[in-house]
């Protein structure tokens, strides 16, 4: 199986990281003490051979519409039972189920004082500031390991959880924009906006350079 990086990348932001397997969820990366290991399986919707489970004369291709993101516990019942148990169809409804909650996890929420707006936003902030210090570059397995795969806990939790992050945080803000009166803070929020957007660029696309996080936008958000 050989799946690009683009695809592999979508598959997982899109899933959130969990198994899609409705009424499992389960999170699909481990941290046990400084052991740090990813226990998600990008299964096959189409069988990649004719001989494989759900299989057609042509083979399915390794792209990220014949994929599911799954555990291993589910990955393994979908393709030991019995043929006609789990179909094409039904995989593709599991996919698309659990995308759209993932997607609709951000609801937007109106606030009715700009502290309350801030206080929601600094959480979301602080949220991503934790992934950064438990599983970035500098993290302290990464600085004492640096041949550990923390780092591939690192790509997976931009993709699933921070990219995703700074969407809401977005939405939040432009839901909200009448709560915002004060130019540097307008400021502020355009700087976060082409931060979001070039660091999302650069995460699938690694690009040499891109807007860094504006720490105004934290002083004025999350202090």
């Amino acid at each position: 199986m050989t799946i690009n990086t683009i695809d592999t990348k979508i598959l997982w932001g899109r899933a959130g990281g969990r198994c899609s397997k409705p009424g499992c969820g389960e999170d699909l990366t481990v941290l046990v003490g400084t052991g740090r290991y990813v226990v998600g399986e990008m299964a096959h919707v189409i069988g990649s051979k004719p001989t494989a489970a759900r299989g057609t004369p042509e083979g399915g291709e390794d792209t990220y519409d014949n994929l599911i993101l799954l555990c291993p516990t589910h990955h393994r019942h979908i393709d030991k039972a019995p043929e006609g148990t789990y179909t094409i169809e039904m995989l593709h409804d599991w996919k698309k189920a659990h995308e759209d909650i993932i997607g609709n996890a951000g609801k937007v929420t109106k606030f009715d004082s700009h502290d309350k707006l801030r206080v929601e936003i600094a959480r979301i902030l602080i949220a991503n500031k934790s992934i950064f210090d438990t599983y970035g570059p500098h993290s302290a397995t990464a600085q004492s390991d640096p041949t550990s795969n923390a780092y591939l806990l690192w790509e997976l939790r931009r993709i699933d959880r921070i990219i995703p992050n700074n969407h809401k945080i977005l939405k939040i803000i432009d839901a909200n924009i009448d709560l915002i009166n004060e130019i540097p803070a307008i400021h502020a929020i355009e700087k976060f906006r082409l931060h979001a957007e070039s660091y999302e660029k650069h995460v699938y696309h690694r690009m040499d350079s891109y807007q860094l996080f504006p720490t105004e936008f934290s002083e004025i958000f999350s202090t």
